[in-house]
């Protein structure tokens, strides 16, 4: 079996034999919300030569935007020809994650590149919040902090202030001279979710450093992803657990302290990090569907 991870930055895929991985590669992201379908189906090839294709019976695939069935059927006809005549099922990614942190019912919040939350009780019913992309939401994601710290650096622009830390930092990593510059940066064709979402990392290193406004930031992010998580407690009724992944997620820790305590407000204390990569749920869900 193979289990793939498609996330906004990576294509992560592991080949399992008799339940224990054997290959773990990952590629760019094969995610044809932020790539082109050319560049996905390339990144695909790239890690089924990695990890094989050939004689496999099934391959469980994870990945953001599945929202339909119509979204499922496009990613498996990718993936179909690497693995002739292995069953081939797309869910959105959220689900692996809720699984590779052991729960069957609960709500998994993703914090990475995007952001989302999906969850299942006892009684089968499902709910989601979030998960609209970059345009329409992500609040707490990736992309939303890096956008934030080009809003932040205009808006100091507008008032005439010296750029401080974190609009330094951002000049740098976009290798231009004023923030002046970061309008048109911004709307270029060049960039995109990805290149912004990667510039999240210099708002959690100011916020490490006692920067007042990334810190602000950062705790803005936790709590937005709390509330995406509440909305999917309370329209399935139940009390967790909520599990919290993605690369935000899973590693800073400012995040989930406020992450934690937003969700402790409203009464939900059963919240937890995920602590393995989510293409590993897809053992649990393999063993679910199988019955």
């Amino acid at each position: 079996m193979i289990g793939i991870d498609i996330g906004g930055t990576k294509t992560h895929g592991v080949r399992f034999e008799d339940g224990v991985p054997v290959r773990d590669e990952s590629t760019g992201s094969s995610n044809v919300q932020n790539v082109s379908r050319e560049v996905a189906a390339a990144n695909l090839a790239a890690l089924f030569g990695m990890i094989g294709g050939g004689s496999v019976d099934e391959v469980y695939a994870g990945a953001g935007g599945i929202d339909t069935e119509e979204d499922a059927q496009a990613l498996a006809a990718l993936i179909s020809p690497h693995v002739s005549g292995a069953r081939v099922t797309v869910v959105h990614d959220s689900r692996l994650l809720l699984a590779a942190g052991g729960a069957s019912t609960g709500v998994a919040v993703i914090g990475g590149t995007g952001s989302a939350a999906w969850g299942r009780n006892d009684d089968g019913d499902e709910a989601r919040a979030g998960g609209w992309g970059y345009l329409l939401g992500d609040e707490g994601s990736g992309y939303w902090l890096g956008r934030e710290a080009v809003r932040h650096s205009l808006r100091r622009m507008n008032r005439k202030l010296k750029a401080d830390e974190l609009t330094t930092a951002l000049l740098e990593s976009c290798g231009i001279d004023g923030p002046d510059k970061l309008i048109a940066l911004f709307h270029s064709p060049d960039t995109g979710r990805r290149f912004w979402a990667q510039q999240a990392r210099l708002v959690v290193e100011a916020a490490a450093a006692g920067h007042e406004a990334s810190n602000r930031l950062v705790e803005q992010a936790g709590r937005d992803l709390a509330d995406l998580a509440a909305q999917v407690v309370r329209q399935l009724g139940i009390a967790g657990p909520v599990i919290l992944g993605g690369g935000l997620g899973m590693n800073v820790p400012a995040l989930q302290d406020s992450f934690r305590a937003g969700l402790e407000a409203q009464g939900i204390a059963d919240v937890r990090v995920l602590d393995q990569e989510p293409v590993f749920g897809v053992l649990q869900l393999v063993a679910e569907q199988r019955g």
